[in-house]
């Protein structure tokens, strides 16, 4: 299920909506590296293309960590 999450960006609110799936693999991903989760979003944000929403821009992260794994 998709599900709409709120986090501040360089002092901004924004939104982005994942699937429960890679949610919880952000959450872990970020609990594995130490980090809070605002802080991985943030650096996820930094580095996205300019043509890359967020939400897609945090799927494809995720998913190439887990691909990293295998």
């Amino acid at each position: 299920m998709l599900h709409k999450h709120s986090v501040s960006i360089k002092g901004h609110p924004t939104s982005f909506s994942l699937e429960d799936e890679f949610y919880k693999e952000l959450k872990r991903i970020a609990a594995t590296n130490k980090q809070p989760l605002a802080s991985l979003i943030t650096k996820i944000d930094r580095e996205r293309t300019p043509d890359q929403n967020l939400s897609s821009a945090i799927r494809v992260f995720v998913l190439n960590d887990v691909k990293a794994v295998d």
